[in-house]
């Protein structure tokens, strides 16, 4: 029986890891000393640059396994590291390995959950890349299961790990601006007029498992917009709030001490843009939090222009805006700078802090940096500097913010028991049910 007869067979009889997982035995002990044994899931586009942030840690990985469901990406990757690590389709016997530790996963985001809770099932520890699920109840259920097995759940909001975000975060956004009221960012690229273009239903390469891909979404013809990357603008599979919003909202919430908001807001459409995606170009969400902060992140497909100030190059001072009584702090991955406030009407005109300037981390060497903390938490079982119950906290703000779209109304959001209070409609968007014979199960 060959992977491709194997793969198929699993898929269509019961979703049985425990058969697959006889072999492991729990997860290894390591030693201060130890290389991490890792095995890679998805590696394309975004699973190949992670591959290069953890072997920039050569002193702590051991690559022993890859897997993609595109044999032509898989054998690239495979050439690329001497075909030595074990190569399969089929993450489930990746999971079966007792020569993997942990996995990385860089998947397109409607797998994430499933692969990590069975990771987390067999013994394995995980780095998930952002965003952490497509729905609320999801990420609940990762946290749980990273709980219930001890695991290390690494999620992929890398700031979290350069030394200027956490800078921020120690000291407090309020204690460098005065109380911050606002904290707003944007991601803009112009997609006018085509986007992602027009495609037909074609057959699936030969060398693409279309029906792994779709896992536990609905069964659908291919499109060649879909994938491999273009599945981020399709709702069933990912969403511009997920994927450049959860960056901002994380770092943001992270550096105000806050942990959830209690009501959202959301407005846009596809108002410009001619193609087949099925989410907006212009997306406008805002996030309302009990200590009297708003908060907001702006997405912008029609208009690529910096939406804060700029240097004299033209260039956004920052991804992230704070906006203070005493200041106003511009953030991205090269600086942070530091703008004094003054008086207003009927108040002292002289500035209320001094102009401040810190030096940012390379994109590169954070993405580093946070490969290494989580390989550095697989053996000391510490906490990672971005764990699954913060990345939860922060993709939750993205889900809501998309089903307060859907919804096309404000939503009161209760943090605690992770429901809305007003709109019971909202609530049947916390989740959806699987494609058999996908199960979410711990």
């Amino acid at each position: 029986m060959n992977r491709r007869t194997f793969s198929k067979s699993v898929a269509t009889t019961a979703f049985g890891l425990a058969a697959l997982q006889t072999s492991t035995s729990g997860a290894r002990i390591l030693g201060a000393n130890d290389r991490v044994r890792c095995g890679f899931i998805g590696i394309a586009n975004r699973g190949g640059q992670l591959i290069r942030a953890f072997e920039d840690n050569p002193d702590d990985l051991e690559l022993t396994a890859l897997c993609d469901v595109d044999s032509v990406t898989l054998g690239k990757v495979m050439e690329a590291h001497g075909n030595k690590p074990f190569a399969t389709k089929d993450f489930r016997e990746v999971l079966a390995r007792n020569d993997v530790d942990a996995i990385v996963i860089a998947t397109p985001d409607h797998w994430h959950a499933v692969m990590t809770v069975e990771a987390c099932k067999a013994g394995k520890d995980v780095y998930c890349e952002k965003p952490l699920c497509v729905t609320v109840h999801e990420g609940r259920v990762m946290v749980d299961a990273a709980r219930k097995y001890n695991r290390v759940v690494q999620v992929g909001t890398h700031r979290r790990s350069a030394p200027h975000y956490r800078k921020l975060a120690e000291t407090g956004g309020d204690k460098l601006c005065g109380f911050v009221t606002m904290a707003n960012s944007f991601h803009a690229s112009n997609h006018f007029p085509n986007g992602i273009g027009h495609c037909q239903p074609v057959a699936p390469p030969e060398t693409l498992d279309w029906d792994l891909w779709l896992g536990p979404r609905p069964e659908r013809p291919f499109q060649e917009n879909i994938a491999p990357y273009k599945f981020r603008w399709w709702h069933l599979y990912s969403s511009q709030m997920g994927n450049w919003g959860v960056h901002y909202l994380d770092a943001m919430r992270w550096i105000l001490g806050e942990t959830a908001p209690t009501s959202v807001c959301a407005m846009g459409g596809q108002y410009v843009v001619d193609d087949d995606r099925d989410i907006p170009d212009t997306l406008h969400s805002v996030f309302a939090f009990a200590s009297g902060r708003l908060m907001t992140f702006i997405h912008s497909e029609g208009t690529g222009n910096p939406m804060f100030a700029t240097d004299a190059n033209y260039r956004s001072l920052g991804e992230m805006e704070l906006r203070g009584t005493d200041g106003t702090m511009y953030i991205t991955d090269r600086h942070v700078k530091i703008y004094p406030e003054r008086g207003g009407r009927f108040t002292d005109h002289k500035p209320r802090s001094e102009a401040r300037e810190f030096p940012g981390t390379p994109l590169l060497e954070i993405e580093q940096l946070h490969a290494k903390n989580f390989l550095d938490c697989v053996r000391t079982r510490q906490k990672p500097n971005c764990d699954v119950e913060e990345g939860h906290r922060s993709t939750t703000m993205s889900h809501i913010a998309n089903i307060s779209l859907a919804m096309k109304q404000r939503l009161e959001w209760d943090a605690q028991a992770e429901r809305f209070t007003n709109c019971d409609a909202a609530n049947e968007m916390l989740h959806y049910e699987y494609r058999k014979p996908w199960k979410l199960e711990i």
